[in-house]
């Protein structure tokens, strides 16, 4: 609480009582502005300085002020009226007129009260502003001389309880400033000379009915100023994040209002937010009746909650070769709640809830068994801090093989083997394990290739006639087709063609495979080149289709019936059966 010294006080008392309510500018030719008003107690303000009521003492029935040529805002306040504000233009050595017609406002208010005097030695002093909890000309509650005296004119000053800011002020000067505190039923006196403060009893204020804001007698007059009141409310108070709430206020008998966090506000409105974190939202609205402070917090759920699984949670893969010929699926499912950013590796970012059918694939390059864990890793977050991780992980389990081996061999028959007589027989041991391996072969190739097929084409040796020679190779190919079939390759696998003795090996060919041979001929057969030769063309060649590998033409030697499928001579069918 501070007071302007006594001197200067009296200097500036001095200068009002001599030129009125003027105010001076440097222009040397000033202009006129006379304000008529109702009420007539109402005060003036220009460009934001407190001038004086509309009575003043020196003036006349109106009030006159001396104004600098150009613009100015007038504010006329009375307490418990509308605010006037107008913008006005004086001309230099002219005199303008404003007459302003405040509009009551406001009901009656009660209590409880406390009262607040302000005491002046100097009469003209009274003419000062007092402004309650606030500096603008919207805070006007009344003049020193409204609310001065307490002896045999009652000018009552009469306010809520509670500690009040106040301010006298004249002309852009703070003549006194200081906190008051005010308790209900007492009067607190200040002198805004000295700035002494005293207390009394005020028994009167327990015993007042609801009260009118502005009173007005000859020589008396009472200002009760109503309390502020108001509230702020969110709505929903709980929030996820990134949801909104509404934030709703109201204040009464207030002229600023703020919102941390959001100032300035309209005295009652709302707003929609959407805060990160738990927030408390403070209003504080202020009038001249006080302040009024009110929270409404929003609190936000940061956290994240997410699930991630995986079903079938095993998973089958095998490859042959580059075909991959068992690939198991599962199904990766996955929900979050509050969460704006989700990721799922390896997937990337994803909606907040979904499913995705993968078909999962091993690391390993390599041939052989494939035992892995793949894990799928769900990361969920928010723009408020939470975070969760989840994982699922499925079992791959199978192998990787090489593409398998088909061991094509050309068979070999005795000779005139099989016959017409017995189609069934010519087909020696030797001939049939090779047979069973190109099966066995075959059937596991299959699984890389389900297209592939045998192509086989059987020969005879030059003796016989054409005709002859055609039906024998035919009997060969269909006894080497009914062979495979038995060993569980499907007819439609096979391919058969029959050539007789057409495109026979010649001596230069059979040479060069015998040199070649892992098993080659004995010296004795060699020697023997005729027989050697016929023996050769005595065959069923095959042919791996689509890739079109051949069989080798290698003569089985080392093999224990290798003899009867060289002879010359057809053998008979007791032995053929008996090797067979």
């Amino acid at each position: 609480m501070r007071s302007r010294p006594l001197t200067a006080l009296v200097g500036i008392l001095g200068m009002s009582a001599f030129l009125g309510a003027a105010v001076y500018a440097q222009d040397s030719k000033p202009g006129k502005l006379e304000v008529t008003m109702n009420p007539k107690q109402a005060y003036i303000f220009v460009d934001g300085k407190a001038i004086g009521p509309g009575y003043p003492l020196t003036d006349g029935p109106n009030r006159t002020i001396k104004l600098a040529a150009g613009s100015h805002t007038v504010v006329v306040a009375n307490y418990g009226y509308k605010l006037f504000q107008e913008d006005v233009t004086i001309e230099s050595g002219t005199k303008s007129s404003l007459n302003v017609n405040l509009e009551p406002v406001g009901s009656d208010v009660s209590g409880p009260w406390g009262r607040i005097q302000v005491e002046v030695g100097t009469l003209i002093a009274g003419d000062d502003a007092v402004l309650l909890n606030g500096k603008t000309p919207a805070y006007f509650v009344a003049h020193v001389d409204e609310v001065n005296n307490d002896i045999g004119f009652k000018q009552q000053l009469i306010v809520p309880p509670g500690v009040h800011h106040l301010t006298v002020t004249r002309r852009g000067e703070e003549i006194w400033s200081g906190d008051v505190n005010v308790v209900p039923n007492e009067r607190i006196i200040i002198n805004i000379q000295n700035g002494h403060e005293k207390t009394k009893s005020w028994s009167q204020g327990a015993e007042l009915a609801a009260l009118p804001r502005f009173t007005v007698g000859t020589v008396t007059s009472r200002i009760v100023v109503a309390p502020v009141s108001g509230n702020i409310s969110a709505n929903p108070a709980k929030i996820n994040c990134g949801e909104a709430s509404q934030l709703t206020w109201n204040s009464a008998e207030t002229i600023d209002a703020d919102i941390s966090g959001m100032s300035p506000v309209p005295t009652s409105g709302e707003q929609t937010v959407s805060p990160r974190q738990t927030t408390t939202y403070d209003l504080t609205a202020t009038g001249p009746g006080g302040t009024l402070k009110s929270s409404a917090t929003v609190d936000v759920n940061t956290s994240v909650e997410s699930q991630v699984n995986a079903s079938p949670a095993d998973v089958q893969y095998r490859r042959i070769g580059d075909k991959v010929i068992q690939q198991g699926s599962t199904t990766v499912n996955w929900s979050t709640s509050n969460a704006n950013n989700v990721t799922l590796t390896p997937f990337g970012s994803v909606d907040a809830s979904g499913s995705r059918s993968v078909s999962p694939t091993p690391t390993q390059s390599n041939n052989g068994p494939v035992d892995e864990t793949i894990t799928y890793t769900l990361a969920a977050s928010n723009a408020c801090g939470g975070s969760e991780t989840k994982t699922a992980t499925v079992h791959l389990t199978g192998s990787i093989e090489p593409i398998p081996g088909v061991v094509l061999q050309s068979i070999f028959y005795p000779t005139a083997w099989p016959d017409k007589g017995r189609p069934d027989l010519g087909l020696l041991k030797s001939e049939r394990d090779t047979l069973s391996a190109l099966a066995s072969g075959f059937t596991k190739y299959l699984e890389y290739d389900p297209d592939a097929k045998l192509s086989l084409t059987a020969h005879a040796d030059i003796r016989g006639n054409a005709k002859y020679n055609l039906a024998l190779s035919l009997r060969r190919a269909e006894l080497v087709k009914q062979y495979l079939v038995s060993q569980g390759i499907a007819a439609e696998k096979l391919d058969t063609s029959a050539v007789g003795d057409e495109h026979p090996l010649d001596r230069q060919a059979i040479k060069e495979l015998e040199t070649q041979n892992p098993n080659p001929a004995p010296q004795a057969r060699l020697q023997q080149q005729t027989t050697t030769q016929l023996a050769y063309n005595r065959r069923v060649d095959i042919i791996l289709l689509p890739t079109k590998a051949e069989s080798q033409r290698f003569y089985p030697n080392s093999a224990p019936d290798s003899g009867i499928l060289w002879q010359r001579p057809k053998p008979p069918q007791s032995e053929v059966e008996k090797n067979q």
